[in-house]
């Protein structure tokens, strides 16, 4: 998937699970829209995630964790070597990126952190895309 403004310009691109020198990639979705991105940091730096920590339950977010786990195993194609593991930005618990928690509930996940800095930060536009056909 991927995420774009309507006029085109990119908000969230997936990863591959791997580099190509073979390193995991735990973070599947990356937020790089630049205006999305420094909301985000501003909010991560006034406190975000420890706030954000507190308001979701702890089981809806294990099951964010899960879910992120499974579609990137879902996804990879190099299969020789370490893999990737953790959920959201990596982590198997608690909120370690609120970037990486928005990506993933731009592109469709069920992500209630994800919701919660998309109602702090706001959001333009968007589209969703498969890049998977």
């Amino acid at each position: 998937m991927v995420v774009r403004r309507v006029d085109g310009r990119p908000v969230v691109i997936e990863n591959e699970p791997h580099l190509r020198d073979g390193t995991p990639m735990p973070t599947l979705y990356w937020l790089i829209d630049r205006d999305l991105h420094e909301a985000v940091s501003r909010l991560e730096g006034n406190g975000g995630v420890h706030r954000f920590e507190e308001m979701v339950d702890s089981d809806d977010l294990q099951r964010t964790h899960d879910e992120y786990e499974q579609r990137r195993k879902e996804v990879t194609v190099r299969t020789d070597g370490v893999q990737a593991s953790g959920g959201v930005g990596g982590t198997r618990i608690g909120i370690k990126c609120l970037h990486a928690h928005l990506a993933n509930f731009l592109v469709g996940a069920d992500d209630p952190v994800g919701a919660l800095v998309a109602d702090v930060v706001g959001l333009p536009e968007l589209r969703i895309e498969s890049v998977r056909d």
